[in-house]
């Protein structure tokens, strides 16, 4: 198919999980992409996978001077912008106590502060129409255990879907977000936990959502598409939940 046929396209966080898949997904669509990430490992094996059609950006997502930095790439390599992914974001799980305020500047700057900016940044470029689309997390919604900051983070996200979709659909600019449950992804290997212990939470978690699986995060990347696609254009500051019921049910 060729849903996003000649449309630029920004994927923040592109390089492994959720948004390479998503970068995959685009490029089969017949957009021309941008990604970003800072593992050099991983910007590389992205560059090999995803090819020339490509644009890939070392860009940190919780710096703000890397915002504006960004930005600027994408205009001088693509005009305008069609699309943009905020996909990314960390994971940190803790107990309360366990907190500091490095740790949660580091958690909010990531998923919320950097993204917010990100979006102040690219406001030149925006095509009219355009369609932003951001990747939150069904922890905005649920209380689960020693993931407060986490959560909170995701639903500050989240809130931009609706209070910036009122504010920027004057321009033609559409929020909406995509809320994934537990995908298939190496962000649980980031949380520094022993093996045994991330056996022992990733059977906990598949026990708990009643589709009794991961994600793929392909699945997650065929939703962001028809979001980003001109066949959501009617669908303005939604959150599309996929968690196999595990909010729901």
């Amino acid at each position: 198919m060729n849903r996003l046929n000649g449309k630029r396209a920004l994927i923040t966080g592109g390089t492994s999980g959720i948004g390479l898949a998503t970068a995959r997904q685009f490029l089969s669509e017949g957009a021309r992409v941008a990604v970003t990430g800072t593992n050099p490992a991983s910007l590389h094996a992205a560059s090999q996978e995803l090819g020339p059609q490509a644009l890939i950006v070392a860009s940190n997502a919780g710096d703000i001077g890397a915002q504006q930095a960004l930005a600027k790439s994408v205009g001088e390599a693509f005009g305008q912008l069609d699309i943009l992914v905020v996909n990314a974001g960390i994971a940190e799980m803790r107990p309360l106590e366990k907190w500091d305020e490095g740790a949660f500047d580091r958690s909010f700057a990531i998923n919320f502060k950097g993204p917010f900016f990100l979006i102040q940044a690219l406001l030149p470029l925006f095509a009219n129409p355009a369609s932003i689309v951001l990747t939150t997390s069904i922890n905005a919604h649920i209380g689960m255990p020693n993931t407060s900051i986490y959560g909170a983070s995701k639903a500050a996200l989240l809130s931009l879907a609706r209070t910036l979709s009122g504010e920027l659909i004057p321009r033609g600019i559409r929020l909406n977000a995509v809320s994934p449950g537990p995908i298939a992804t190496a962000l649980y290997d980031k949380l520094g936990l022993a093996k045994v212990d991330l056996q022992a939470m990733s059977d906990a978690l598949k026990n708990q959502v009643p589709a009794r699986r991961f994600g793929n995060p392909a699945e997650i990347a065929q939703a962001i598409v028809f979001l980003a696609s001109d066949e959501a254009a009617f669908t303005v500051g939604s959150e599309l939940v996929i968690d196999g019921g595990l909010s729901n049910l």
